[in-house]
């Protein structure tokens, strides 16, 4: 199986620790197969830096960010907001307890067989949270 996972970023180093996922300035996405990793491309987040006066929650920021993740399994940040459930019908969201991009997808590559469970269950799946 293969998974295409993207990763909230500011950097392409750090995961985004100063807001919700969608907030990322970029996605860096990655594929997962056989055991590899391999680094795909960055997307640019067309909503980061937008209008701020929506609220959390708004099903508008949820459609922006969505957009940019279109082809894409799971999404991977350390802090989701209210959209969550919305989210969920489109991709697996999975938070991880950790800091960086790297540890993130180290976590990912270790609970692979979680992430493809929880993605095969298509809108009634739920969320993942992975720490160290």
């Amino acid at each position: 199986m293969q998974l295409l996972v993207a990763f909230s970023t500011h950097d392409g180093e750090n995961l985004v620790t100063d807001d919700h996922a969608g907030m990322a300035k970029y996605f860096d996405v990655y594929k997962f197969s056989d055991g590899e990793v391999e680094f795909v491309e960055r997307r640019e987040n067309s909503k980061y830096g937008g209008d701020e006066t929506a609220r959390h929650g708004d099903p508008k920021k949820a459609k922006a960010s969505l957009s940019a993740l279109e082809e894409l399994d799971v999404w991977v940040s350390r802090r989701f907001g209210p959209n969550l459930p919305r989210l969920l019908k489109k991709i697996l969201c999975v938070v991880v307890k950790v800091d960086t991009v790297a540890q993130g997808v180290e976590l990912v590559q270790e609970n692979f067989d979680a992430v493809a469970q929880e993605c095969d269950k298509g809108e009634s799946r739920g969320h993942l949270i992975f720490k160290r």
